[in-house]
């Protein structure tokens, strides 16, 4: 008989990343490893002295979450302000350490973080691969390449230099020293903030595209000779489209997307991570944390805006991936990571097991672990899930408390019952307002009166 640890996982139904539910089937890990599925597993599980058996009892194995847009770095800013100006580089990673552990024990067992302030998401990466702390499978990108329009972020950008997670470059010369810096560093991927929202151009409210299609080729030139993927931050029909014909790995987002835009990403097939779940929050929840309603709604088009050239993407086979952008007050960790799923079902008329395969199959690819992540077959990570099987009817229950009974990474059951800090106060690390409204005399003598 076999020495190695060994897990056998049976009489509960599986659903294995691909599409498919599968009704009783066994499961043998042995390591870090799923050594096989189906009647095998029970007659291998046999040969192993040291073997553990795990009764599912009519529970639902499934992979664990991937969550393909996670910012593990910024700490839940309410405003580009404070991402900006109030992080510290040692402390944001001390602090993203414990964010980690909030996301890995919501079930996401991998993250792409695409783009990170300071180096943190290097950091925190290796820190979690040796064994250091506990957290979530981290695939990071550095500082995105930005231009001082692109992003969200406008005037508080430079025209040269760092700031927040970006760096800023404007020349072929500057892209590739970029580039060959980042790669240097160990990142997994090179971000592109491809589109941007300038102040005032045309009065536009919409992002426009800031980078030339030359650019982007440029970009995808250099990191693809290095074997570095590239992600774009695409809210724009042009941006996505260029995207895809300079050779993008990956576009966030894909907003707005006219019918060239979608041809070229169906053409390119390139894989997309619609991030709704952003929007949603802001668009449902914005009222009870005091957001403009006016921009509530500009969130709120941007989802019915879209769904159907992304249905069209989805429906001609092209992976569509689930991403929360956690790490923003809107989207705080360990909160809202399941929310994307049920969003591609209303929007995207995905199936759950679809919609699972979104957020667990397809997500190996943002991990650039597509062969072995995200599915419970022979040979693939045994990051697992143990969760109540209503979750097939009803996808929103995974944000439920209780619904994950068991979460397993790498094969070894994951710690959920020691208690982690729900939040913190240090200085300086929040934007430090005087007030959130003017002190008017009549405002005061209002106060006064009630």
């Amino acid at each position: 008989m076999q020495d190695n640890k060994a897990t056998l996982f049976h009489s509960g139904k599986l659903i294995d990343g691909t599409g498919r539910v599968v009704t009783e089937e066994p499961v043998l890990v042995v390591g870090d490893r799923i050594q096989v599925t189906g009647q095998a597993a029970s007659e291998q599980s046999q040969m192993f002295s040291d073997l553990a058996s795990v009764n599912l009892k009519g529970d639902l194995l499934m992979p664990g979450l991937i969550d393909s847009h996670c910012h593990i770095s910024f700490d839940e800013p309410t405003t580009n302000d404070e991402l900006f100006f109030h992080r510290r580089a040692g402390l944001a990673t001390l602090v993203a350490g414990v964010n980690a552990q909030k996301v890995l024990r919501a079930g996401v067992t991998s993250i792409l973080d695409a783009d990170c302030i300071f180096e943190v998401g290097v950091d925190l990466r290796d820190a979690i691969e040796g064994g250091v702390i506990a957290g979530p499978r981290i695939a990071t990108g550095g500082n995105a390449l930005i231009n001082s329009i692109a992003g969200t972020a406008s005037r508080l950008l430079p025209d040269r230099g760092r700031r927040g997670y970006g760096v800023v470059v404007h020349t072929h010369d500057e892209i590739v020293s970029e580039i060959h810096s980042q790669v240097k560093l160990g990142v997994d991927w090179i971000k592109v903030h491809v589109s941007g929202l300038p102040l005032r151009p045309n009065h536009a409210q919409d992002e426009i595209q800031t980078w030339s299609l030359d650019d982007l080729k440029c970009v995808c030139d250099t990191a693809h000779q290095l074997n570095v993927p590239v992600a774009g931050h695409c809210r724009n029909a042009s941006s996505a489209r260029d995207a895809a014909l300079a050779g993008f790995d990956l576009i966030l987002h894909a907003t707005h997307m006219d019918e060239e835009a979608t041809r070229a990403v169906i053409d390119k097939r390139v894989p997309l991570v619609p991030t709704f779940t952003f929007q949603a929050n802001l668009a449902d929840f914005g009222a009870a944390i005091g957001a403009d309603e006016s921009y509530c709604q500009v969130f709120q088009d941007e989802i019915t805006g879209s769904s159907a050239a992304l249905r069209t993407v989805f429906e001609a086979g092209v992976p569509i991936l689930t991403g929360s952008e956690s790490g923003f007050s809107i989207t705080p960790y360990g909160q809202w990571h399941y929310r994307e799923l049920k969003l591609f079902q209303e929007h995207l008329g995905m199936n759950a097991e679809q919609a699972i395969q979104s957020a667990t199959g397809h997500g190996g690819i943002a991990i650039k672990r597509a062969d072995d992540l995200g599915r419970v077959e022979a040979g693939c990570i045994a990051d697992l899930l143990i969760v109540d099987p209503a979750v097939l009817d009803d996808l929103d229950l995974l944000g439920r408390p209780g619904t994950i009974r068991e979460i397993y990474k790498s094969g070894k059951s994951v710690d959920v019952i020691q208690p982690l800090p729900e939040t913190w106060n240090i200085p300086g690390w929040r934007i430090s307002e005087f007030s959130n409204q003017i002190l008017t005399q009549a405002l005061a003598k209002e106060y006064l009166e009630s």
